[in-house]
């Protein structure tokens, strides 16, 4: 397998891969959206990267990076988000691919492409992925090229470098479709939890109020979760009932 040839002078991210004796697509990508539930509003992880000492070189982006030629591309994107966030072991869904030739073309992008990417002109096709997990369970950290990662309110998302922000809306869509009719993403509650802690899992992803009766009625009806001979515990309101998922 040939190795790169560098024309400038790499990054420490390019060195691992160059002695790891992989070779990088530069056509080819992945974009990783995790969502997250605080138990009141849903989260999307994103990184902090820099091209430059001035503010304007900071932006904000998905967790993402080109593929390896000798790897799959589920595989490229449990790698890509261990690699910037020290997560694994989550479930990732391939969702859409994204091909615009102009997508990676952005005056905004360019300090970046040029700073971390052996050919910055060339047009790349990325492939999107997502996950959804607890906040509470699983604490990413910033590695490789990304100096920071934090979660925002998927109403409050920066401006994203390349067309991240349009990955985050599809991604969005995705999900609301796989909860309202799979029922993916129920795992984003905590093993035992209220009726109101669902309809609230329910608004955030919906992004919709719903009728508290109504909404009570239609979960019990459905056998969708399971009471438990239980009640919360150190809360300053009168306890309420809990419950968990009818596995």
């Amino acid at each position: 397998m040939l190795n790169y040839i560098f024309v400038f002078q790499p990054t420490q991210y390019q060195i691992k891969n160059f002695r790891m004796n992989h070779t990088v697509n530069p056509h080819v990508s992945v974009d990783c959206v995790i969502f997250g539930f605080d138990n009141e509003r849903l989260n999307v992880l994103l990184i902090e990267r820099t091209a430059g000492d001035t503010p304007a070189a900071v932006q904000y982006a998905l967790p993402g990076d080109l593929v390896w030629e000798d790897e799959s591309l589920d595989n490229a994107a449990s790698r890509v988000l261990k690699e910037l966030t020290n997560l694994e072991g989550i479930y990732l869904k391939q969702f859409k691919a994204f091909g615009n030739p102009n997508r990676v073309n952005d005056f905004k992008d360019l300090d970046w492409l040029q700073s971390y990417r052996q050919q910055p002109q060339a047009r790349v096709i990325t492939i999107g992925y997502y996950a959804f997990i607890r906040m509470d369970e699983l604490h990413p950290e910033a590695s490789s090229f990304a100096e920071k990662v934090f979660w925002r309110d998927i109403h409050e998302v920066p401006l994203l470098g390349f067309d991240h922000n349009e990955i985050v809306d599809e991604a969005i869509e995705v999900l609301r479709n796989d909860f309202d009719s799979n029922k993916i993403g129920f795992e984003l509650l905590p093993d035992k939890f209220t009726l109101s802690q669902l309809q609230t899992l329910y608004e955030s992803i919906l992004d919709r109020k719903l009728d508290k009766r109504n909404f009570r009625k239609k979960v019990l009806k459905e056998s969708i979760v399971v009471p438990l001979d239980e009640k919360q515990k150190g809360v300053l309101h009168k306890p309420a009932q809990l419950f968990e998922l009818n596995q």
